[in-house]
């Protein structure tokens, strides 16, 4: 079986090494010539957990190829995704389209026979039906389906999220000519090594399909904003934000994922999606309100950061310096699209602090995110080196490690704010720090 990937960022490279390695031929379109030429000779630009080496060994089997010609890479094949970038549109949130656009005209002109053209990209509902709008116009002839299939990849564990899904989702067109149902045969093919393993695929309506990623990832974006929220009442009322989680976890209505407390959620989805729905539901005459407040509880809650970090260091940080661990959006990965560290570092060196960081892959997305004054560390303590304060922003699991009198012995002053929660709170104070978490004593 053949099929092509329109995109070779992130969606795209994971989801193209990891139908490779079910066996499937993969011609991926890169139309960045830097990118390409990193690709193809088996560099990856983007940092992933396992995937150097997925995509080295489907590249040796000559199962995975790397090119900036969609002709070539569409002819032959029965699926088509389109894997190409959605950011938010400057102004008012909504999901650029102009990239998803063009990638449907171009296959319509690449079309020598029959395939599916498959949306992973995260898209406003309605874009299938628009892209076939798109490829009819394009090229009337053209025989074709197209369908719906949004990715839940999580940063840091993407390979293993989609080899293992909790479930695959697919939208088809049921008002086809014969109900989506040669579309879905080919779908099938495409996923069948899934469904040995009995993950399940729902096959849904196309606008189902689309809507879902927006709704799954909103959610868990409030989930995120209510756990915070709760931590904040915990440290006003004397209780556990970690013991209340459980007792909320334990709940199988509810689930233990995503009720840890930190700084705000990042990255590339949560932010996007929340936005995007926002303006999906008002455009639609049907706000959705939950989503629009928990945008502003989270860019809130990253702003209000930095003062907790002024307010623990005696109400100024002018001309203190700050240790910064971690400033990615989260551990194992190299994104900083949208990570709390961006606004919290811009207002300390607003304030006058001195600001010396260590992140164990992020320094060079970080660099030009930050402001300037930024001295990037070769590790932790390094970057504790003389500080008079602490501050965790990222819960790399070699931040646990440390030992709270070596950092006694590398610090100058004694003052932690951990706002990952990952210190144990007793042995930072046997210590002698000032340590301050997260609705916990």
């Amino acid at each position: 079986m053949r099929i092509a990937m329109i995109g070779g960022g992130y969606v795209g490279l994971v989801s193209a090494a990891c139908f490779a390695e079910f066996g499937i031929d993969v011609a991926v379109v890169e139309t960045s010539p830097e990118r390409l030429a990193a690709l193809q000779e088996g560099r990856i630009p983007i940092y992933e957990p396992g995937l150097d080496t997925l995509v080295g060994k489907n590249l040796s089997a000559g199962r995975l190829s790397f090119g900036n010609d969609i002709t070539t890479a569409v002819r032959g094949a029965e699926a088509v995704f389109i894997a190409v970038g959605t950011p938010p549109r400057n102004g008012d949130g909504a999901a650029d389209m102009q990239y998803v656009h063009a990638a449907a005209q171009q296959i319509a002109r690449a079309l020598t026979n029959y395939a599916v053209i498959v949306t992973k990209s995260t898209v406003p509902t309605g874009t299938s039906r628009r892209i076939a709008g798109i490829i009819r116009s394009t090229c009337p002839d053209a025989e074709f389906d197209v369908a719906s299939n949004p990715e839940f990849l999580r940063e840091g564990s993407a390979i293993g999220d989609f080899m293992r899904p909790d479930r695959v989702i697919i939208g088809l067109d049921r008002n086809s000519p014969d109900g989506g149902k040669r579309a879905e045969d080919i779908m099938r093919r495409v996923y069948r090594p899934l469904s040995l393993i009995e993950a399940p695929l729902l096959f849904t309506g196309l606008e189902t399909a689309e809507l879902t990623k927006y709704a799954s990832n909103s959610f868990l974006a409030m989930k995120i904003s209510f756990i915070n929220e709760m931590a904040d009442l915990c440290d006003r009322l004397g209780a556990d934000v970690h013991d209340l989680a459980r007792g909320m976890g334990l709940d199988n209505r509810i689930g233990k994922k995503f009720l840890h407390p930190g700084p705000g959620y990042g990255g590339s989805c949560f932010p996007k999606d929340t936005l995007a729905l926002s303006r999906i539901g008002q455009e639609a005459g049907s706000p959705c309100r939950l989503v629009e407040t928990t945008v502003q509880i989270n860019d809130a809650r990253k702003i209000g950061m930095a003062g907790r970090i002024i307010a623990a260091c005696g109400g100024s940080v002018e001309g203190r310096t700050i240790a910064v661990l971690g400033l990615t959006f989260k551990p194992e990965t190299d994104d900083m699209r949208e990570s709390p560290s961006i606004p919290i570092l811009h207002r300390l060196d607003e304030a006058g602090a001195i600001i010396r960081a260590f992140d164990p892959v992020g320094h060079d997305t970080a660099r030009p995110l930050l402001p300037p004054s930024v001295t990037f560390c070769t590790d932790a303590l390094d970057a504790a080196k003389g500080a008079d304060a602490l501050v965790v922003l990222t819960e790399w699991n070699v931040f646990r490690a440390l030992s709270p009198r070596a950092l006694k012995d590398t610090m100058r002053g004694n003052v932690i704010t951990d706002m990952r929660n990952i210190f144990d709170p007793a042995a930072m104070r046997r210590e002698g720090f000032e340590y301050q978490s997260l609705g916990r004593r």
